[in-house]
């Protein structure tokens, strides 16, 4: 029997047009869906675009499993009909989040934003800089992201130390933490929003990083204490880079805007050439595996 699979684009007709099994009915998400909806067992939404998915329950009366083009869950679980699924894109975006987290600890250390600043003063500042040889990076989860993160900080000489809710071979657990911070020079949050992680990277937790050391938010914004790290870069006790914020996007006046000490941008660490491309290859195995009669590997359990 073939399962109905609602795409929002052409290159989901396309990612799904080699299974004999699924038949990708596309639609758009500013217009109705088409008459093959009462029939869909799996929508696919647009990629970052947590809609009103709680009202698709009496538009969709089949649908079974909502296929998302992203890692995280958080925004569709609490708008999700009883009795669908949720499986994530994990393995799509790991990489290109660990490149930008790569990218902005070298930032940091080789002060690439100063000498752009001196570049456009047209003036010649010549001067040494810190190096991510031989750091110590503590990498706050443990999953796909956290692996991609272990592979390039290999690749620059740093040692990595993972940390995750539960402890296993080669991952200490979170209880461990407060005695782990005060030994690493730089710290990698990249852990799914939950209950237990929202504000997980309070002031004490920074505090208990050493004195300028990094912080590196490539999770959710809500995972940091935004106050507590403003308090910490406002003394220049430590530095940060963050590709997400609470609250996102930033209101013009927020004080992350200026504050010194702070590499910022505009939540884009997985958004690269090819990005979509990997996601609907990611979506596809999952929605094959769907209509094989197994269940996704990638679905979400709890909060994630």
């Amino acid at each position: 029997m073939t399962t109905i699979v609602l795409v929002p684009n052409e290159q989901g007709v396309q990612a799904l047009a080699g299974n004999p099994d699924v038949r990708a009915v596309r639609y758009r998400p500013e217009e109705p869906f088409p008459a093959e909806a009462a029939e869909a067992e799996v929508l696919v939404p647009m990629f970052l675009s947590a809609g009103a998915v709680g009202a698709l329950a009496e538009n969709l009366p089949r649908l079974r499993l909502i296929q998302l083009l992203s890692a995280g869950a958080e925004a569709w679980l609490p708008r999700t009909p009883p009795g669908v699924r949720i499986s994530t894109a994990r393995g799509a975006h790991g990489g290109s989040t660990a490149e930008w987290a790569l990218a902005a600890i070298l930032a940091i250390y080789r002060e690439l934003p100063a000498f752009e600043r001196t570049r456009l003063e047209r003036r010649w500042d010549q001067r040494g800089t810190d190096t991510l040889q031989g750091k110590r990076v503590l990498v706050l989860g443990a999953g796909d992201l956290g692996r991609e993160m272990r592979r390039r900080l290999n690749a620059s000489d740093a040692s990595t130390t993972f940390v995750a809710r539960t402890a296993r071979d080669g991952v200490h657990g979170l209880d461990e933490l407060p005695g782990l911070l005060p030994e690493h020079d730089v710290v990698v949050v990249m852990v799914p929003l939950t209950a237990e992680t929202t504000g997980l990277v309070d002031a004490d937790f920074l505090a208990a990083m050493p004195d300028r050391a990094i912080l590196v938010n490539a999770a959710r914004g809500q995972v940091v204490d935004t106050d507590a790290l403003l308090a910490e870069l406002t003394t220049g006790r430590l530095r940060a880079a963050l590709d997400v914020t609470d609250p996102e996007p930033l209101p013009e006046d927020h004080p992350l805007w200026t504050v010194d000490g702070l590499l910022l941008t505009p939540h884009v660490g997985g958004s690269t050439r090819g990005g979509q491309d990997r996601a609907w290859a990611v979506a596809a195995r999952q929605i094959g595996l769907f209509a094989s009669g197994a269940d996704p590997e990638n679905l979400v359990h709890g909060e994630y």
